[in-house]
């Protein structure tokens, strides 16, 4: 019986196969390449020179997920903040049953990334990839009208120091085209009463970023701190806000990311979907 499978597998792979490049070739561009999430066998397509996704949309998408209500739920709808290349909702479709996950982008080359990689993983009924800028979010959303909200936005205030302020990484890295607080207001006008806000940024604007969530009704309710080593300070933190939420903030313990040099901790592994005799990400 195994070996009779394995013939009508063998006769049926190739068309498979062929399928399956040609549709991948007419998705990807030229100096484009398809990166495997090891996550239910999603792909994403990324341009190396323009913008590639990092860890900390990688650790937010897991920590939202982590989330009880979320995880079964299978009639919520979320919205990406700024997706990039829409490596959240990609991510989110795997770790979540959401109904619905929407990618909110501003940048052409990025939306058009974000949408070609929703095809290649025939996701077209779950994920939608809407171009536009994250200040017009209330005018191109229904005021109230998502459960969650997730954002890794710009880390950097202005422009200081950039030598080419209109390039898509430095769009990406600092507040050019947005602020934190044009971040909080387009998540609070977005969801619902109870709704949950997760993001991801740089421990050092803590206060602020506290301060501002909170001027608006979003109570942070779950704080984690990534370091890079045990010993080593935060350079991320992990943040889960309700708007309308009581005071009340549980602080998690710190997610180390590596536990020798080029050895990830085991919770990094597992985050991945890796094997631990692998050491790149």
């Amino acid at each position: 019986m195994r070996s009779s499978n394995m013939k009508k597998e063998n006769l049926e792979n190739p068309e498979t196969v062929t399928e399956r490049e040609a549709e991948k070739e007419s998705l990807v561009r030229p100096g484009e390449r398809v990166d495997d999430l090891q996550r239910g066998g999603l792909r994403i397509i990324q341009d190396p020179s323009l913008f590639s996704f990092g860890m900390d949309a990688v650790l937010l998408s897991a920590f939202a997920s982590e989330d009880p209500v979320l995880g079964r739920r299978q009639d919520a709808r979320g919205l990406d903040l700024g997706t990039g290349t829409g490596i959240i909702p990609i991510l989110m479709s795997d770790r979540t049953r959401a109904a619905h996950l929407t990618g909110l982008e501003i940048q052409e080359a990025s939306a058009d990334m974000a949408e070609r990689s929703v095809r290649l993983n025939g996701l077209q009924e779950r994920i939608t990839i809407v171009r536009g800028d994250i200040r017009e979010a209330d005018r191109i959303f229904a005021a109230a009208s998502f459960d969650f909200v997730t954002c890794n936005p710009p880390y950097m205030i202005g422009s200081h120091g950039l030598q080419n302020p209109g390039s898509p990484k430095a769009i990406a890295r600092h507040e050019l085209l947005c602020t934190f607080e044009d971040v909080a207001e387009a998540a609070r006008n977005l969801l619902r009463p109870g709704g949950h806000f997760f993001l991801v940024h740089r421990p050092f604007r803590l206060a602020e970023i506290i301060s501002t969530l909170t001027a608006r009704g979003l109570e942070p309710k779950r704080m984690r701190l990534v370091c890079p080593y045990l010993d080593r300070e935060p350079n991320m933190v992990l943040l889960d806000c309700v708007r309308g939420g009581r005071s009340r903030l549980q602080v998690l313990p710190p997610l180390i990311v590596y536990q020798a040099p080029g050895v990830y901790t085991d919770e990094i592994y597992e985050i991945y979907g890796m094997e631990k005799k692998e050491q790149e990400i």
